[in-house]
């Protein structure tokens, strides 16, 4: 890290331990010196505490001081999530500039005045004086009539939920109060009608209401405390009291008499304990038919119908990914069946209640084209579709049977991030954004020709100064196996001199994932702007491993293919250095999670190409993944190097963990992980910076570790102003940018 005083002494890293553990797989002996670190004992949090002090003394800064009231500032703008239709309400979330946290409202009109139904900046932990927990809303759910909306309620991000229901006033109520909350404020607040306490990682896929409103099915799970993540419960609760186990909502011609004890208000239809397979639940808003479908991670999708007090097939032995959507008589299949691109096909609700369907049954709506098939939405009597190609958005309106009205047009290199629609009306939400846009919530009459030109109207966005010579470009890179990959750029168009940047090469960052079926598209971020502003380059990868191009390119980047990720990952690295954007001493690589695995492959393969690594809740240590949280279920993604000889070799090759080298100088490192994670335990990140520190030459190699915080869900505003700071500081530090004068 260059910038760094070069009076003052550089801290040596905190002493860690060498316990040496030594386990033989597959015939190969593998020694591991960390492995205590894996422990969530006294002795590992004193050393988590030394390592954040390490950290301190390298980004307590005039950089940091400089770079916080500009991260501040962007940070104190209003946000808005996704508004989601029920009846003549509409619910969206709203994040004041004040706020640390989104409250949850509901409104008679999409642009009018709300009615705040839960607030999280007022629940207990999170004020400042406070002892308890932090809570966020993590997600909600609002009944088909609108009269109640669940909300998920985690305490410190652990993804582990409460469920809590409350009532919603009605529209008329709404129109008087405006945005007074009439006793419908702070929620969960004052005498929810529900609370179902820690019900495990029950979210919004996961819960679906009945028909009639007065109840709901959910997905429990355990808890990760205890390592029963993977046991899950498909349970009904009635507001009623009511828990008569077979119903379905369908053909009941009086409902049950409630039982006496509200205890009994609680059913569980069924319990599952299989590592690789997530139930999720849907309902039709008509019949109140219940649908489950069981997706086996990186498999197919199962689906079975709810009728009778058991489980009918409807779609099974499939390795089809395959969603299901209800709407207006008719069951809308979203599947890869024999289009690894996805299509969209169709079937009456009632056939699809009458099980063993086969697609071939099915007609073809949306058929496969070049572009990915994101979404259909139905409307009224049309569907908005919303497609990706070249990992950029379109969007187009058709009618039921899949003809097509017209296209909605967008900007250039800019992503859906989601499409929601009302019913029974010809009306329709969407939110856009892109590296230079802001996002923004934007309604549609689909039926209005006056609007067949236009996007529709935009009802809010985020109201952030962003520089206006921002150049996006979008280049295709050669990698291995003759691979195209998307590479985005984004830039300052005075950094530009014949469609390259003048002048010396400039500081980049370049961002990716890779895995998981997950496409990553042009998006904006408030805490980049100064970085740009300072004439700073920002590169997103596409790597294989992800959706960008449907199906073949996961698998072109999963199990033994798994290399081709970080292959695309350092094809772009040279891409940007080769093109004179920048050069490696100024070229920091960023990703987390999946892509804090990819970052640390990289980091591992080619140290030489990069100035700075950022490395965040990241998976490292590949020969032991499977064994913590959510891991198992990931092996449909690695393989699994404990049960598959094949597996273990080609995972030992890239294991990050694994293939630290003595004497090899290592660029800057920044790991970042939570203590609260119940997806990627924290150990990897606390076991690959103490191996760093020990044996790496280079560096230095910091690890920050944050309390009262999870995998990303949940942070109030404050500690993401933080966690900022700390990452941009160490970007700065590490790439030598300028002095943070150029502003925002």
């Amino acid at each position: 890290m260059p910038r760094r005083d070069e009076t003052a002494a550089s801290p040596d890293p905190p002493d860690t331990d060498r316990n040496v553990v030594t386990e033989t797989l597959h015939g190969v002996e593998i020694d591991d010196p960390y492995r205590w670190l894996e422990d969530d004992t006294e002795a590992v949090e004193e050393w988590v505490e030394r390592q954040n002090a390490y950290a301190d003394a390298y980004l307590d800064t005039p950089t940091s001081e400089r770079l916080r009231p500009r991260f501040e500032s962007v940070a104190e703008v209003a946000d808005y999530g996704s508004v989601v239709v029920r009846e003549d309400r509409y619910f969206t979330t709203v994040q004041e500039p004040t706020d640390d946290h989104p409250r949850l409202e509901v409104r008679a009109e999409p642009g009018g005045e709300g009615v705040v139904l839960a607030d999280p900046n007022a629940w207990p932990g999170n004020d400042p004086e406070s002892d308890g927990p932090p809570r966020s809303m993590g997600w909600y759910s609002a009944a088909h009539d609108g009269d109640h909306v669940a909300v998920g309620v985690t305490e410190g991000g652990d993804e582990n939920y409460d469920v809590r229901v409350l009532p919603v006033p009605d529209a008329d109520a709404i129109g008087e109060h405006g945005v007074e909350s009439d006793g419908h404020t702070p929620g969960p607040g004052p005498d929810p009608e529900v609370v179902l306490e820690r019900r495990g990682r029950v979210n919004a896929s996961s819960f679906a209401w009945e028909a009639d409103g007065e109840g709901f099915y959910y997905v429990a799970t355990g808890a990760a405390d205890e390592g029963a993540q993977m046991d899950k419960a498909l349970r009904r609760y009635r507001l009623d009291g009511r828990s008569d186990a077979g119903g379905t909502g369908e053909g009941e011609d009086e409902p049950p008499e409630p039982p006496e004890s509200p205890e009994t208000s609680e059913t569980t239809l069924l319990e599952h304990d299989d590592q690789h397979v997530w139930p999720g639940v849907t309902v039709d808003p008509d019949s109140g038919l219940l649908a489950v479908g069981f997706s086996e991670m990186m498999g197919g999708t199962e689906w079975y119908v709810h009728v009778d007090g058991e489980l009918r097939p409807v779609l099974t032995d499939t390795d089809a990914e395959t969603s299901v959507r209800f709407h207006d008589g008719t069951a809308f299949l979203h599947t890869d069946h024999e289009a690894p691109r996805n299509r969209l096909l169709a079937c009456s609700v009632e056939r699809f209640r009458e099980g063993d369907l086969e697609f071939a049954e099915c007609r073809e709506v949306i058929g496969e084209r070049e572009s990915i098939l994101q979404s259909a939405v139905p409307t009224g009597d049309r569907l908005v579709v919303h497609t990706q190609r070249d990992a950029h958005s379109r969007l187009s309106v058709h009618d039921r049977d899949g003809t097509h009205r017209r296209d909605l047009p967008l900007p250039d290199y800019a992503t859906v991030t989601w499409t929601t629609a009302a019913r029974g009306e010809p009306e329709a939400f969407y939110g856009v954004t892109g590296f230079d846009r802001p996002p923004a919530v934007t309604r549609v009459d689909i039926d209005s020709e006056r609007e067949a030109g236009t996007g529709g109207e935009t009802i809010a966005s985020v109201d952030v100064d962003v520089p206006d010579d921002l150049v996006v470009e979008q280049a295709f890179v050669e990698s291995t196996d003759d691979a195209e990959v998307p590479v985005f750029v984004c830039y300052r168009e005075d950094v530009a001199d014949d469609g390259g940047p003048s002048g010396a090469p400039r500081p980049a960052v370049l961002y990716g994932y890779g895995g998981f079926r997950n496409s990553v598209t042009p998006s904006f971020s408030r805490f980049r702007l100064p970085f740009l502003a300072d004439d700073g380059v920002f590169a997103l990868v596409c790597a294989r491993g992800g959706y960008e191009y449907g199906e073949a390119w996961h698998e072109a980047g999963m199990l033994a293919a798994k290399q081709h990720t970080f292959d695309d990952f350092i094809a772009a690295g040279e891409w940007l250095v080769g093109s004179g954007y920048t050069e490696p001493d100024r070229l920091a690589v960023a990703g987390g999670s999946n892509g804090g695995l990819s970052v640390g492959a990289v980091l591992t393969q080619r140290p030489d190409l990069f100035g700075a690594v950022q490395c965040e809740v990241p998976l490292l240590d590949m020969l032991r993944f499977h064994r913590f949280l959510l891991g198992e279920s990931w092996t449909t993604e690695y393989g699994h190097p404990e049960n598959d000889p094949e597996a273990f070799e080609y995972i030992r090759e890239y294991s990050p963990y694994h293939n630290v080298e003595s004497g090899v100088e290592y660029p800057a490192t920044l790991f970042r992980t939570a203590a609260s994670d119940t997806r990627v335990h924290p150990s990897h990140a606390r076991k690959m910076a103490a191996r760093m520190q020990a044996e790496a030459d280079g560096g230095p190699f910091l690890l920050r570790t944050k309390s009262d915080t999870g995998h990303g869900v949940g942070r109030p505003k404050s500690m993401i102003v933080d966690e900022q700071v700390d990452a941009w500081t160490f970007l700065y530090e590490a790439l030598d940018v300028g002095d943070g004068s150029a502003g925002a």
